[in-house]
């Protein structure tokens, strides 16, 4: 701590704190590299020394997490869960609220025990499947999903990260660690609870867009793809207005790009030569009967074309995570590492006006793939896209699922019995379905979202500074003339809907590791039983329901569903309050706030 701070630095590390919350909501820059930013930003003015810094690398909750993600991924590439949903569909037969019904309940119990991201990632081709077969909208379903895995993820404690890093700040502050199903009573009444309502209202609020995929030509979504000029095109000499498909009332010609340069501001005046692109917005019929033609090469290679024996179109949707944000479609290079190039970019409620080489993807993104399907799922699962084909093709390791599957029993039944911390069960989880064969030590490593634990370590140690800094305090003296005014419950109901209006907006780890210790603060200040008070932050920290930011899986829905930042507004808010009545009426009930019993 820099000495002439003194009592200031308290009043420092909220200033900057707020500044730090401030930018994640703007999105300008990816959630990580902001907090990394805002510990350099601690260290640099004192705020936080390289000792606290160093103590949040040993907290439980990272390695935890890591190690949940790889036993998720064995269950995932052992082809566990698909097996499982496939059992309930023969089951329920052709009865439409059964396989529905069903299917949903299947999500709520899985993400009770797994990363919710790659269940969702999973089942989004089987609810499009199940839509198709019982001639339903996906627009129906998915969103639902969505809010299925978050409240299964509510159901205990290994089931999101964001259980995991609020007992890891509370362990910080100096709580007990949670049990594994401490919280189980509350989280399972809060899915059914939502459950009940997605059934009665999502049917009547959702809307009815029957595009199954936009593949299948109907969708009035529109795509950035480049068709380039080769030699000896028909095109070659003409002005783009002579272009017969450039006159087409739904294509839009955005740019000519020569030799790297753009022509925008002369397209009206240029004569077209071979190896020109030209950058063209356009319904995907439109994209579709352009590659189908020959008369221009659509896509985001220059290289030789794909196998055209074996090749196929896919869509696929940029998954949270996906190794394919950040830069430039270009400097992936997917034609030389995978065999597969970019034909089209859709961005769902947004606009791209750039060659389809230059366009940085944002998870949610649709994009249409060519190649082989082996090399198409080969991409998909190693840069974390969400193939939106049938999944019934993939190839997996189908005689290893009930490893994966006793793998996750015995850390989840071991934990319960209180054998060993949880992260030591984790770890030998992860052992197992290492040295089985579930997964090979590239697919471990690959499966592991190291921003969200680069995120998590970072927030941790701003957590650290904010406790030695004194801000937290200062945040409990500030409150004191409410604590003083307001019953202990009116004080839960705060701290649950200032943690979840913040999740909407900012991403929810970290907002679960800032209102952590504070919500501890302003329990102990009011001399009441800070427990119940970390619990509604676990819970209002994972209730996202209301806009697509909110939480990952809604980003993951939003492009497939083909929603609108209103349908989540109208279906979430609505839901949201539900979980918060729910949540708020429990925890009192079953743990005291005053401590009592």
């Amino acid at each position: 701590m820099i000495e002439w701070l003194g009592p200031n630095a308290g009043w420092l590390a909220l200033a900057f704190l707020g500044v730090m919350l401030a930018v994640f909501a703007s999105e300008r820059f990816p959630p990580e590299m902001v907090a990394i930013g805002a510990v350099a930003v601690f260290l640099l003015t004192g705020l936080l020394d390289s000792s606290s810094m160093v103590g949040a690398l040993a907290n439980a909750a990272p390695l935890t997490i890591a190690c949940m993600f790889v036993i998720s991924a064995a269950l995932v590439r052992t082809g566990a869960i698909l097996e499982v949903s496939r059992f309930i569909q023969r089951r329920a037969g052709s009865n439409k609220a059964l396989v529905i019904g069903s299917t949903f309940v299947l999500t709520v119990i899985v993400s009770a025990f797994m990363n919710n991201i790659p269940v969702v990632m999973i089942l989004i081709p089987v609810i499009t499947g199940i839509a198709r077969d019982l001639n339903m909208a996906p627009s129906k379903l998915l969103l639902p999903l969505s809010y299925c895995a978050i409240m299964g993820g509510t159901c205990t404690l290994i089931g999101t990260s964001t259980n995991l890093v609020v007992d890891g700040a509370a362990r910080q502050a100096g709580l007990e660690p949670f049990g594994i199903f401490e919280i189980s009573v509350v989280g399972i009444a809060v899915s059914l609870a939502g459950m009940t309502y997605l059934a009665v209202i999502a049917p009547r609020i959702l809307p009815d867009r029957k595009d199954f995929s936009l593949l299948d030509g109907a969708s009035e979504s529109r795509f950035i793809t480049d068709a380039r000029i080769p030699e000896g095109s028909s095109l070659i000499g003409k002005a783009p207005s002579e272009v017969p498909f450039l006159k087409l009332r739904d294509l839009r010609l955005l740019d000519v790009v020569r030799n790297s340069q753009t022509l925008r501001h002369e397209a009206d005046q240029i004569e077209l030569r071979a190896g020109d692109r030209l950058v063209l917005e356009s319904p995907m019929s439109e994209v579709l009967s352009l590659h189908r033609d020959g008369e221009v090469r659509v896509g985001s290679d220059d290289l030789d074309d794909v196998n055209e024996s074996r090749a196929v179109l896919v869509e696929a949707v940029v998954g949270p995570g996906s190794r394919l944000t950040g830069a430039p479609l270009k400097s992936y290079r997917l034609r030389r590492r995978f065999g597969v190039y970019v034909v089209a970019v859709h961005r769902h409620g947004g606009e791209i006006n750039e060659h389809i080489g230059r366009i940085r993807l944002n998870p949610g993104d649709s994009v249409l793939l060519e190649g082989t399907p082996e090399d198409i799922e080969r991409l998909s699962r190693e840069l974390g896209l969400v193939d939106l084909a049938r999944p019934e093709d993939q190839a997996y390791r189908r005689e290893r699922a009930p490893i994966a599957i006793a793998a996750l029993l015995g850390v989840v039944v071991l934990a319960a019995l209180n054998f060993m911390p949880i992260v030591g069960l984790a770890v030998i989880g992860v052992a197992i379905v290492l040295f089985s064969g579930c997964l090979d030590p590239e697919e471990a490593f690959d499966s592991i979202d190291w921003r969200i634990l680069a995120l998590i370590v970072a927030m941790l140690a701003i957590g650290a500074s904010l406790q030695n800094t004194g801000a937290v305090q200062l945040v409990a003296s500030a409150a004191a003339p409410l604590l003083s005014m307001a019953s202990p419950l009116v004080l839960l109901i705060l701290v649950y809907v200032t943690t979840s209006f913040m999740t909407e907006t900012v991403t929810n780890n970290a907002v679960a590791i800032v209102m952590t210790p504070v919500a501890i603060a302003l329990a102990m200040a009011a001399g009441l039983d800070p427990r119940p008070f970390v619990i509604v932050v676990m819970i209002g920290a994972s209730a996202a329901f209301a806009t697509p930011i909110g939480y990952q899986t809604n980003t993951l829905v939003y492009g497939p569903g083909h929603y609108r930042f209103i349908d989540y507004v109208k279906l979430g808010l609505p839901l949201n309050l539900i979980v918060m009545a729910v949540t708020v009426t429990l925890v009192p009930m079953i743990w005291p706030l005053n401590g009592a019993g």
